[in-house]
């Protein structure tokens, strides 16, 4: 039988830290006079912190030099680290535990493939980090999803083949990165975002031990 291997996005799928990156980019955002919305939100999701940032001066019609945007980067990450050393177990989203609990009793591999920097440290704050068989985060891959690279990364830690994978996505970044890779996605939100994945369920509540167990043949 072929070995399936699980890899598992951070941010919206795992725990929700969007609230905090939403906190972080508003407060910036108010600081430069730029209106922003959780809906304008919504744009940097699965985006790298410097590509957010252009997007929010694009919305005020902002110029900076390249000095004061590292600033401003520096600046939305130390207040983001301060909202995120406050996370504990309860902060994981519901029914993740189940899911990783089945696929660990039928020893499974998973990874977790983020472009967060501060992966580790999150799993670590919520008691999941000894939990991934390899993380791959955004101090490991240059290219940002849609690139496939973080998949494909992943997927080599744990020895897996890329057909032979099944990823789970909350941005449509990263289901288009999984499905470049040629691996199975699955979308966690809204179906009518996150179109282009072979499934999409509204969160892990939604996902049946009986369709994790078919992904496993």
């Amino acid at each position: 039988m072929t070995k399936k291997a699980f890899i598992f996005d951070l941010d919206g799928v795992i725990v929700d830290t969007a609230k905090f990156h939403y906190l972080a980019w508003k407060k910036l955002a108010d600081e430069l006079g730029i209106p922003f919305t959780q809906h304008d939100n919504e744009q940097l999701k699965g985006v790298s912190r410097v590509r957010s940032l252009e997007l929010i001066l694009n919305l005020g019609g902002v110029t900076l030099d390249e000095v004061e945007k590292l600033n401003h980067l520096k600046e939305k990450n130390e207040d983001y680290l301060s909202y995120i050393s406050e996370m504990t177990h309860a902060d994981v989203l519901p029914n993740v535990p189940k899911v990783l609990n089945f696929l660990k009793a039928h020893q499974v591999p998973i990874a977790l493939g983020s472009a967060s920097k501060n992966a580790k440290q999150i799993l670590e704050k919520v008691g999941l980090l000894g939990v991934f068989d390899a993380i791959v985060d955004g101090n490991e891959v240059s290219k940002a999803k849609p690139d496939p690279e973080v998949f494909l990364l992943a997927a080599r830690k744990i020895d897996a083949n890329p057909e032979d994978c099944v990823v789970f996505e909350d941005a449509i970044a990263g289901i288009q990165a999984a499905n470049q890779a040629k691996m199975l996605s699955i979308g966690i939100g809204e179906s009518e975002i996150l179109h282009e994945a072979k499934y999409v369920f509204r969160d892990f509540t939604k996902i049946s031990t009986k369709f994790l167990a078919e992904l496993l043949k």
